[in-house]
């Protein structure tokens, strides 16, 4: 009878610290990195770029996938946009642009939104948990009257044991990000219309 009482005590502290652990919310400081060779259209034009969040709110989904949960998972629009200022200005200077933040009438533009950044669970197995994630990038390029203007959706599934931690959950969201960031200046038509 004793033993038994011992061994239930450790459980049950393990039990109530994993609740706890999963009711706690996260904010990801996600700073995400574009990887992907971008096209050479640029020969020095200066270009205004700037990078803007213009999501309905800075939560992005629960660590639960319940709406009603407390364990939100935050993304920070203070933190993020100077990211994506600095990834836009990057890929910019690659492609063959001076990229600066100041506009002036008549100057080719660039403006790189995140339009949307949502963490969902998945249908998964009873054991094994799911994480879905969707980033969405609105790019719009204009020169000259010309405007032209491209969407692009990045989307993860992750599949877990565990219900990923802060740390797990920052490697994910910020992969997901470069994804879509790869895919916005991989896309030809957006150096094409800043170089005529």
């Amino acid at each position: 009878m004793q033993r038994r009482r011992f061994l239930a005590l450790p459980l049950a502290l393990l039990a109530a610290g994993w609740l706890a652990g999963c009711a706690a919310p996260q904010t990801l400081d996600v700073d995400p990195r574009r990887s992907a060779a971008v096209p050479q259209t640029g020969s020095g034009q200066t270009v205004t770029v700037v990078a803007v969040d213009e999501r309905d709110g800075e939560v992005i989904g629960t660590r639960g996938g319940s709406a009603m949960s407390t364990a939100t998972i935050t993304v920070y629009a203070h933190q993020l946009v100077p990211k994506l200022q600095r990834e836009a200005e990057r890929a910019l200077r690659e492609m063959g642009f001076t990229p600066t933040t100041e506009p002036a009438e008549g100057r080719p533009s660039l403006t790189l939104t995140l339009a949307h950044l949502g963490y969902g669970r998945g249908d998964s197995q009873p054991v094994i948990g799911e994480a879905r994630m969707e980033a969405v990038f609105v790019a719009e390029a204009i020169n000259g009257g010309n405007t032209y203007t491209g969407t692009y959706t990045s989307r993860r599934t992750q599949g877990y044991a565990l219900r990923p931690d802060q740390e797990a959950n920052t490697r994910m969201v910020e992969a997901l990000l470069e994804d879509g960031l790869n895919r916005a200046f991989r896309d030809p038509e957006l150096g094409r219309l800043l170089a005529r």
